[in-house]
C-alpha cells in the first residue's frame, strides 16, 4: 500500500524547515571559545612572565654572591700578579748578570809585564751613558758587556802579545785595537801628546807604544735597558736593589782599576 501523510502541509517539519533560534547560538559560541582561548593565551605569558622574572632574581642574586667573593679573592689575584712579575725580573736580571769579578781576576793573571795600563773602562751595554765613560767608537758597535782598555807597552810586538793574552779570557769573543802608536821625536826628545786622557803619560821612551783597544763579549746576554725617566712600578723594592748592586759591582770596578792605575803609574818609573 501507499503511505499517505495525514499530518496538514503547515504543520509539516522535515529537513528543508528553517531553524527556529537562527544563528545567534553559534556566534555566542564563537565568541565564548574566542574568549576561553584569550584567557589560556594570557594566562600562559603571564606565567613565562613570572618565570623570566624569577630567573633575573635568581641572576642577580647570583652575580651579587660572585662579586662579593671576586671582591674578597682581589687581593689574591693582585698578589700573584706581583708574584709573578718580581719572579720574572729576577729571572731577566740573572740573565744578565755579567760576572766582571772573574773578568778582573783573569785580567791581572795574564797582563804581561811589559804591558801596563792607564784607563780601564767596564760596561754591560752599549747605552749612551756607557759608551760616553767607555769611549771609543768601537765600544759603540757592541751591545753587550765589553772593556775599554788604554796603556802602553814596549814596542808594538808587546801590544799584539796584550792582545793575544787577552783573547785567553773566558768569554771574550774578539779585541779590537783602536790605535797603537809609538811617540814623535821633536829634535830627538820624546813629544808628549798630552791632549787626550792619559795620552803621552806612559811614553818616556821612543820605544813604548800607546795604545787603545776594546774587548768584547758577545756571548754574554744583554741586559734589559730602562727608558730614561721610566721607574718599573711593578717591583719598585727589586728596582732599588738593583741600583745598589750596580752601584756597588760599579764601586768595586772603579777601586780595582784604581789599584791598577797606581800599579801601573810605578811600572814605567821602575823600567826607566
Amino acid at each position: 500500500m501507499r503511505p499517505v501523510n495525514l499530518i496538514p502541509p503547515e504543520q509539516r517539519h522535515g529537513r528543508r524547515a528553517s531553524m527556529r533560534t537562527g544563528a545567534l547560538p553559534y556566534v555566542l559560541m564563537g565568541a565564548l571559545v574566542a574568549v576561553l582561548a584569550g584567557v589560556a593565551l594570557l594566562v600562559t605569558t603571564n606565567n613565562q612572565i613570572s618565570e623570566r622574572k624569577t630567573e633575573v632574581a635568581q641572576l642577580k642574586r647570583e652575580d651579587a654572591t660572585a662579586t662579593a667573593q671576586a671582591a674578597r679573592l682581589a687581593s689574591y689575584v693582585q698578589f700573584q700578579t706581583l708574584h709573578e712579575q718580581r719572579v720574572a725580573t729576577i729571572a731577566s736580571l740573572a740573565d744578565s748578570r755579567f760576572d766582571w769579578e772573574r773578568v778582573m781576576r783573569e785580567l791581572a793573571l795574564i797582563l804581561p809585564g811589559d804591558v801596563w795600563l792607564n784607563n780601564l773602562n767596564a760596561s754591560a751595554s752599549s747605552g749612551g751613558a756607557a759608551t760616553e765613560v767607555s769611549g771609543g767608537a768601537l765600544r759603540a758597535g757592541i751591545a753587550g758587556p765589553a772593556l775599554a782598555i788604554s796603556g802602553c807597552a814596549t814596542g808594538q810586538e808587546a801590544v799584539a802579545g796584550f792582545v793575544t793574552a787577552l783573547k785567553d779570557i773566558d768569554g771574550v769573543t774578539r779585541v779590537g785595537v783602536e790605535s797603537s802608536s809609538l811617540p814623535e821625536l821633536e829634535n830627538g826628545s820624546v813629544s808628549s801628546g798630552g791632549g787626550e786622557e792619559g795620552g803621552g803619560e806612559c811614553q818616556t821612551r821612543d820605544f813604548i807604544a800607546e795604545f787603545k783597544m776594546t774587548v768584547a763579549f758577545d756571548a754574554a746576554p744583554v741586559p734589559a735597558v730602562e727608558a730614561e725617566g721610566e721607574i718599573p712600578g711593578a717591583v719598585p723594592e727589586g728596582a732599588e736593589q738593583t741600583t745598589t748592586e750596580s752601584e756597588s759591582e760599579t764601586a768595586g770596578t772603579e777601586s780595582e782599576t784604581a789599584g791598577t792605575e797606581s800599579e801601573t803609574e810605578t811600572e814605567p818609573a821602575a823600567g826607566g
